[in-house]
């Protein structure tokens, strides 16, 4: 019985999905980028690597669909490929944030008490500081590269998705069904993974969603500025840093890789928004 509530529970989620035009729209969007990143070395037509100095800074045409950039790489391939280390680092950091922040927020709202105290206080200090400036901070701290990207991204967020946690956990923590589950001799591990995780963890699959295009833009801002992925990597935030002192005479070499960091990011809000209302229960009617 409690596969078949499951199975009816997303069917509905599903249905309700597929009813918003926006996140239909933006979830195709979204696994079509997904898909251009995976096949990208079926796809691309030249090696994304190579320098090819007679033909730098060419406007796209037949041969180069996007163009070139000022060492004569091929942007289409390099866009392909930058999709990768994008979509890595954006999915990478949320759920390095997601599973330390739920772990650490489950705790803190199941328990309460000191552990409850001591873990808000520290998710006020880390909120506290700006997002960039911590993120500044720790990259400068780890040093450059995807991997360390990941990482500092992945910490700034680990606060607020423990305190969604906590919130979340309080909503229910007293409710009969967990009452019943301790009577049983049930172990408060038990508890927390098989009865009080499944009824709180839609919030925290709508904040997930919508974060990783936050992330995809705070890591290309992080590259823009010398401290995140390094060239030649090309990821689409080291992408603009490459050319931004060409953005007067050749802007197409910005204009691209910032052209895709904005599809991905508007298809995740798009998708996450209409993730949010069918899960609202709100609207279960």
């Amino acid at each position: 019985m409690t596969n078949v509530k499951k199975k009816s529970q997303l069917v509905e989620v599903v249905k309700r999905i597929s009813y918003n035009k926006g996140a239909v729209f933006g979830g195709i969007l979204f696994l079509a980028v997904v898909l251009l990143a995976i096949f990208a070395p079926l796809i691309a037509p030249y090696d994304y690597m190579k320098v090819n100095i007679p033909n730098r800074c060419l406007a796209p045409c037949r041969e180069f669909l996007l163009g070139t950039d000022y060492m004569g790489r091929d942007m289409f391939s390099r866009v392909l490929y930058g999709a990768r280390y994008s979509l890595l680092i954006g999915v990478g950091s949320v759920l390095f944030s997601a599973v330390f922040g739920v772990i650490i927020g489950a705790a803190a709202g199941y328990f309460g008490g000191w552990l409850d105290g001591l873990v808000m206080r520290l998710c006020d200090v880390i909120q506290s500081i700006p997002g960039m400036i911590l993120n500044i901070a720790l990259a400068c701290v780890l040093g450059p590269g995807v991997f360390n990207t990941i990482l500092a991204l992945g910490f700034q967020g680990i606060a607020g998705t423990a305190r969604l946690m906590r919130s979340s956990i309080l909503n229910v923590r007293k409710m009969e069904y967990l009452d019943a589950a301790r009577t049983s001799n049930c172990s408060s591990f038990r508890i927390i993974v098989r009865h009080v995780f499944p009824n709180t963890f839609a919030p925290i699959l709508v904040q997930s969603t919508m974060g990783v295009g936050a992330r995809i833009m705070a890591a290309a801002g992080m590259s823009y500025i010398g401290i995140g992925v390094q060239p030649p990597t090309p990821e689409w935030g080291a992408m603009l840093a490459d050319s931004r002192d060409f953005i007067m005479k050749y802007p197409h070499m910005c204009l691209i890789p910032g052209v895709c960091i904005m599809i991905v990011v508007l298809a995740l809000n798009l998708f996450g928004d209409g993730l949010r209302d069918a899960l609202d229960p709100k609207l279960k009617k």
